[in-house]
């Protein structure tokens, strides 16, 4: 699982108020080479919950952590090379093989095995 992945999900048990961002408990942590686009990069910038995305980033196993990227980032930082291939990186080619994903408000634990979360619910969180 991309951290552009876990940018974009979120607990969905039924009554969770405040189920996003689902905080990233990974265990193992794969370095895929992922083709530069500066231009996608432009473009899901808007996208993306810089903070959860931050979070993500720099709560991975220490020899993956990324702690270059800025606490808070702006569209004015997409003119920089040496920032879109920071956020390239930690966006697209760290991914998550096995972990879980954690609901900030239930603690309800999502398993990510073989990079696939799985955010199945059970017929009583329905």
């Amino acid at each position: 699982m991309r951290l552009l992945t876990h940018n974009m999900l979120a607990c969905n048990v039924k009554g969770v108020v405040n189920g996003y961002p689902l905080r990233l408990e990974a265990e193992v942590v794969a370095e895929r080479p992922a083709d530069f686009n500066a231009d996608f990069l432009r473009h899901i910038f808007a996208r993306i919950d810089w903070k959860a995305f931050v979070g993500a980033a720099r709560s991975l196993p220490e020899e993956h952590a990324v702690a270059d990227l800025p606490e808070d980032a702006e569209p004015s930082m997409l003119a920089s090379e040496d920032f879109l291939r920071r956020f390239h990186h930690a966006l697209l080619e760290l991914h998550v093989e096995k972990g879980a994903l954690v609901c900030p408000e239930t603690g309800r634990r999502f398993a990510i095995d073989k990079g696939i979360p799985n955010m199945l619910l059970n017929e009583d969180e329905v």
